[in-house]
């Protein structure tokens, strides 16, 4: 009789044993990474893709997001996700030029003539293109999707209708020759300047304006600084990229990397729906708090940012013609 009890024991702990989903005996934990806040579009869309994972793995991928730059700056993430601490990665394309040059054609001024288009080129093929050149590069990261970074447009403490309005005017760019050069050619002083810097140094007037999309500026409070004109130049639209570490990469299996890819591409969807909302909300709210939004004619602006284009996109005059060729 102790006998039979205990053969049915065990035939029920290995009933058991086989009905536990595989993610109780072995999941593994992939690390998101973002610098955007909690509920940001990139983060948002990232989290969902996680979810899809673990769903189609039966549990055995579970991700786990870290916004808000809590793992560190974008330079310091992207070291982390070359070795594997980090697994997910949203980042701008500046720290990925350095190892895969095609990417800087997307930093040029006016090299996309609206959000319409520059989406047509990175849904197409030349957007894959350039994904599937990060990921053979020695940059040791598999670029799985693009996201929208927005279009950036010049936000300052007097009213900006045509380059000539700059002439004076020190205003922030980020931290790369080619954006400060692009303001130098309208007729601004480009200050490269920290993204967190930027507030204090609106409100003590180091710099009398900043360029960015109205989610940014409005979630970094630069409206409250006196900053009350939003001139809709445009003058740069620079798609995003979600990666995944080689070091994750390599470790997956051919159907993990194929939902790997398919839940990326989704991702890149699905922000782009919370994107187009963001701004909407942002802008809406913008102009409750009292900033002007400012409809210029871009022409002027594209002529003096046209020795720019000739600088820095020598390398790339080819693809520069592909993407202009793009409807």
């Amino acid at each position: 009789m102790t006998f039979r009890r205990n053969l049915l024991a065990t035939a029920a702990l290995a009933t058991l044993s086989l009905a536990l989903p595989f993610a109780a005996l072995a999941q593994t934990t992939l690390k998101a990474a973002d610098v955007h806040p909690p509920g940001y579009p990139t983060v948002v869309a990232t989290e969902n893709m996680g979810k899809k994972l673990e769903a189609a793995t039966n549990g055995k991928y579970k991700m786990q997001m870290y916004p808000g730059s809590v793992l560190g700056d974008e330079k310091t993430m992207i070291e982390q996700t070359q070795i594997g601490a980090i697994n997910v990665l949203r980042t701008s394309l500046g720290p990925v030029g350095a190892v895969v040059p095609d990417v800087n054609v997307f930093n040029m001024p006016f090299v996309f003539r609206d959000e319409a288009h520059m989406r047509a080129v990175i849904d197409g093929p030349i957007g894959q293109e350039i994904l599937d050149k990060i990921s053979a590069s020695p940059a040791r990261m598999v670029a799985l999707a693009w996201m929208d970074g927005g279009s950036r447009s010049l936000y300052t403490k007097k009213p900006v209708r045509t380059p000539a309005d700059l002439k004076g005017q020190k205003v922030r760019m980020m931290g790369n020759p080619l954006f400060v050069d692009t303001m130098n050619a309208l007729g601004g002083n480009g200050i490269a300047m920290g993204y967190g810097e930027v507030y204090s140094a609106l409100q003590t007037g180091v710099i009398d304006g900043a360029e960015n999309n109205p989610p940014s500026m409005l979630t970094s409070n630069h409206y409250t600084t006196g900053a009350k004109y939003y001139a809709q130049t445009n003058h740069l639209i620079i798609p995003e990229l979600l990666v995944m570490s080689k070091v994750t990469w390599d470790k997956l299996t051919p159907a993990e990397q194929a939902l790997a890819k398919k839940f990326g591409r989704e991702a890149q969807m699905e922000q782009r729906v919370l994107w187009d909302k963001s701004v909407t909300d942002s802008t809406a709210k913008l102009k409750a708090a009292g900033v002007e939004f400012i409809a210029v004619d871009q022409k002027p602006f594209f002529d003096a940012t046209a020795p720019v284009r000739a600088k820095y996109g020598a390398p790339y005059a080819e693809l520069m013609g592909r993407i202009a060729a793009v409807k």
